[in-house]
C-alpha cells in the first residue's frame, strides 16, 4: 500500500519530504566520506569501533549491484560471507538487507556495513547534522540509533544463516559533519536498548494476515476509489492519534482531521491523555471539571476540579479582566491551530534518549 498516494486521495496530503537543499547538503557530505575507497569512513570506524585492530589500509569494497531487491538483498548477503572468510577489513557501500515486519518483507538500505578483520559486522548511520565540540543533539541521536536498530535486527538475521555466525556489533558509527563543516566526525552509538525495544515491537505486532481477515468484505485501499470509500476503508483499521505520528506515518493528518471532530484529547499528546485516565474527550474533561460528571473520588477528575476553581479564583481578583470560559476555550474541530502544547512532547514525551556522543577526530 501507498500511504503517501492513500492519504492524497483522502484529500489530506502526507508533510514528508526533506528540502532540496538538504537532500543535495547531505549527499554530498556522504560522497565525501566514501570517497577513495571509503578511506576516510574507515579511518573513522577503525578509530571509533576497533582502534586495536590493524589499521584499514586497502581495505575491499564489493560491487553489491544486482537487479531488483531481492537480487540485491542475495548479492549483500553473499559478500558479506565473502568478506568475513577474507579477514580483513571491508566496506559494503549501500547494501540491501531484509526483515520481516508482521508478515512482511521489508527492505532495508543503510548507509554502509563495515566488515572488521576479526569477521565482525558494524552499521554505519551518515547523518548530516552537526556534532559540536565532540556532541550532537540528543534527540536526533536517539532517532539515529533508533534506525541503525532496525539495520543490527537485519544484519543478525544474515549472520544467522551462516556458519560460523559472525558477530554483529551492537555499537554503530554514526558520522556527522564536525561543527558546521564539510569535515567527518565519528562517534560509537550503544544500540542494545534500541536493538531490544524494537525487537520486542516487531513481535508484538499484529500480523497483516489479522489484519487483513478483520477487515469488512470488499474493503480496497487502492487510491483511484472514491474518498467515501477510502475513508471507510481507513476507518475499518483501528488507529489512534497523537502527536508523534505527524514524524511516523503518512496518514496522519487525515487521522488528526478525525480525532480534533470527535474531540479527543490523544491529539494533545499521550501523557496527557495518561493523565486524564477515562476521560476520552474534550467534551468529558470539561463536564469533569464543571463538575457535571465523574466521579469525585477519581483522582483526575478531583484534579480538574481543583484546577477549575483555582482558575475561577483567579478571574474573581482580576477585575476589568474579560477571559474566555471553559466553554470558549475547547477546541472546536476544524478551527483548531496547533500550539505549543500539541506536538511538544513535554517532559515525558521528549523524542529520543539523552545519548552522550564523544567524537572520535
Amino acid at each position: 500500500m501507498d500511504k503517501a498516494r492513500l492519504a492524497s486521495a483522502l484529500g489530506a496530503p502526507s508533510g514528508f519530504g526533506q528540502s532540496q537543499f538538504a537532500l543535495t547538503r547531505g549527499n554530498a557530505f556522504e560522497a565525501r566520506v566514501k570517497a577513495d575507497g571509503g578511506a576516510e569512513l574507515l579511518r573513522l570506524a577503525h578509530a571509533c569501533l576497533d582502534p586495536g585492530a590493524v589499521p584499514p589500509e586497502g581495505a575491499a569494497v564489493p560491487d553489491l549491484t544486482a537487479h531488483g531487491p531481492e537480487g540485491r538483498t542475495a548479492r549483500t548477503a553473499l559478500a558479506l560471507r565473502e568478506a568475513t572468510r577474507a579477514g580483513g577489513w571491508a566496506l559494503l557501500d549501500h547494501p540491501m538487507l531484509a526483515l520481516d515486519v508482521a508478515g512482511s518483507l521489508a527492505f532495508l538500505e543503510p548507509d554502509a556495513v563495515v566488515v572488521h578483520p576479526d569477521g565482525s559486522w558494524s552499521v554505519v548511520e551518515i547523518k548530516s547534522f552537526p556534532m559540536l565540540d565532540g556532541a550532537a543533539d540528543p534527540a536526533k541521536v536517539g532517532a539515529a540509533a533508533r534506525q541503525a536498530a532496525v539495520y543490527v535486527l537485519a544484519l543478525e538475521e544474515v549472520a544467522g544463516r551462516l556458519d560460523p555466525t559472525p558477530v554483529v556489533r551492537h555499537r554503530v558509527l554514526l558520522v556527522c559533519p564536525k561543527d558546521f563543516s564539510n569535515l567527518a566526525a565519528g562517534s560509537a552509538v550503544d544500540v542494545r536498548k534500541q536493538r531490544a525495544v524494537t525487537a520486542r515491537q516487531l513481535a508484538r505486532l499484529t500480523r497483516i494476515e489479522e489484519i487483513a481477515e478483520a477487515l469488512p468484505e470488499g474493503a480496497c485501499f487502492a487510491p483511484d476509489r472514491s474518498a467515501g470509500e477510502l475513508t471507510a476503508a481507513v476507518a475499518a483499521v483501528p488507529a489512534t492519534y497523537a502527536p508523534e505520528c505527524l514524524s511516523a506515518c503518512e496518514l496522519a493528518f487525515h487521522c488528526r482531521d478525525h480525532a480534533r471532530a470527535a474531540g479527543a484529547v490523544t491529539r494533545l499528546g499521550r501523557p496527557l491523555r495518561a493523565e486524564l485516565g477515562g476521560l476520552a474527550t474534550v467534551e468529558d474533561v470539561l463536564a469533569a471539571a464543571r463538575g457535571e460528571a465523574g466521579d469525585p473520588a477519581d483522582p483526575a477528575i478531583a484534579a480538574l476540579r481543583r484546577a477549575a476553581a483555582l482558575r475561577a479564583e483567579a478571574l474573581a481578583t482580576a477585575p476589568g479582566m474579560r477571559t474566555a470560559g471553559p466553554e470558549e476555550e475547547a477546541d472546536t474541530p476544524g478551527t483548531h491551530t496547533a500550539g505549543p502544547v500539541e506536538g511538544a512532547g513535554g517532559p515525558g514525551g521528549r523524542a529520543g534518549a539523552s545519548e552522550e556522543v564523544a567524537a572520535c577526530r
